[in-house]
């Protein structure tokens, strides 16, 4: 995977198999210190000691429809590529954090990608589950919540086009303006 958000898609798509109500994505930016922080936290079902033991293995999967899962493991090497760090914590009917670090101006570090559209297919698929991305960047700071969004629309689907085209345009507009603010 060449792009951050297509690992944070694949990440969030583990926890909604893992029944997760919550999805909290959380990326900083700090250029001072030259980090690039990736935080996907839930609360689905968890995994217990020996599977998340097991979880970075490429060659270990839950799924029944392959015998390989390269998403976990990719994630970890990107990261450990970059001079950056992986770590996963995880606990039974509580929920897992994935924590991933990557030196921001570091060569080997992938661009974000188009994260408006992965948060849109996340929306689009998954109407039960609330979504929260957090967008820190320097000192400025972007959130979007399904929650909030849910509340605002009071029944309207978020398969409507026009709903979806917002949600994508609100997103790159408020990572927009907090860049420039920063600037």
């Amino acid at each position: 995977m060449n792009e951050l958000s297509l690992h944070i898609l694949d990440i969030c798509q583990n926890s909604i198999k893992a029944d997760s109500t919550l999805v909290e994505i959380t990326i900083n930016e700090d250029l001072k210190n030259n980090t690039y922080e990736i935080l996907i936290k839930d609360n689905g079902k968890g995994m217990d000691k020996r599977t998340l033991s097991e979880v970075s293995d490429p060659f270990f999967t839950t799924r029944t429809t392959r015998k390989v899962g390269l998403g976990i493991s990719l994630f970890k090497m990107a990261a450990e590529l970059s001079d950056g760090s992986f770590k996963i914590d995880s606990t039974v009917d509580v929920g897992t954090v994935v924590h991933a670090v990557f030196g921001h101006n570091h060569i080997n570090r992938a661009p974000l990608g188009v994260i408006e559209d992965t948060i849109s297919i996340l929306c689009l698929n998954e109407t039960d589950i609330d979504i929260t991305y957090t967008h820190n960047y320097n000192d400025a700071c972007y959130v979007f919540s399904t929650a909030e969004v849910k509340e605002v629309l009071d029944g309207i689907p978020f398969t409507d086009y026009n709903v979806i085209m917002w949600i994508k345009n609100n997103i790159k507009d408020g990572l927009t303006s907090i860049k420039k603010e920063e600037e």
